[in-house]
């Protein structure tokens, strides 16, 4: 049906403020920019957009979408991130995958950083479903 995702979108408030998060605060590389449509990526092809949200009442509302992240350190990712002063949903915690932490954004978008465990023990696991909040 789909070969691969191509981007993730998000609605965003405010897009200098969110492109600088994104950019500034986790290092993603800018790859596209203009007024209503910024493209960031990190190390894959897929990439994260940001589109200016629509002024209702519910744009402040979580979606319940959210983006996950994965990385090699989180002890150092976390660190990095608290000096930033990022909110963090969920603190970081071990996981029967891994570790794993969620941070938000600044229009409160969750993002899921997930340090894998080795491969051995995930292919005991039938279902990864790290990213998600709960």
């Amino acid at each position: 049906m789909f070969k691969k995702i191509g981007a993730v979108i998000l609605l965003v408030r405010d897009m200098k403020q969110s492109t600088e998060f994104y950019r500034d605060v986790l290092g993603m590389q800018l790859k596209h920019e203009s007024e209503d449509w910024v493209e960031l990526f990190k190390g894959t092809s897929t990439v994260l957009a940001l589109h200016p949200a629509r002024k209702t009442p519910n744009t402040h509302k979580r979606s319940g979408m959210l983006v996950g992240l994965y990385v090699s350190d989180l002890d150092d990712v976390c660190r990095q991130l608290e000096k930033k002063k990022v909110k963090f949903y969920k603190k970081q915690t071990d996981e029967t995958f891994g570790k794993h932490a969620i941070i938000e954004d600044p229009d409160g978008h969750l993002i899921s950083l997930v340090e894998l465990s080795s491969r051995e023990e995930l292919s005991q696991i039938p279902y990864y479903h790290g990213f998600a909040p709960v």
